[in-house]
């Protein structure tokens, strides 16, 4: 069995590592939902969410039904949060 040559193990050890790096770094993140369409036009509007179930968790560690119940609240409460990841929050 041929030995490999130290520079071509060096460059997979290191190829390996910055792709994992990498990757985890620029992976895909879900886009921001259009908040605009939620947002009440006056602040003593009542604006009611659909009851669909599609959890968002946000990084503020709540998990939220749907897009409508996240953006109400980063309105309601002036939140500085984004969506983390489509589902619950662990």
């Amino acid at each position: 069995m041929a030995a490999f040559p130290r520079k071509t193990v060096l460059f997979l050890v290191y190829s390996t590592l910055a792709h994992l790096v990498f990757s985890e770094i620029f992976k895909p993140r879900r886009p921001e939902p259009p908040c605009e369409m939620y947002n009440p036009p006056h602040p003593s509007y009542e604006v009611s969410c659909p009851n669909i179930t599609a959890y968002i968790c946000a990084t503020n560690g709540f998990t939220y039904q749907n897009e409508c119940f996240y953006c109400l609240d980063k309105w309601e409460f002036d939140l500085d949060i984004k969506v983390k990841k489509e589902g619950k929050c662990s």
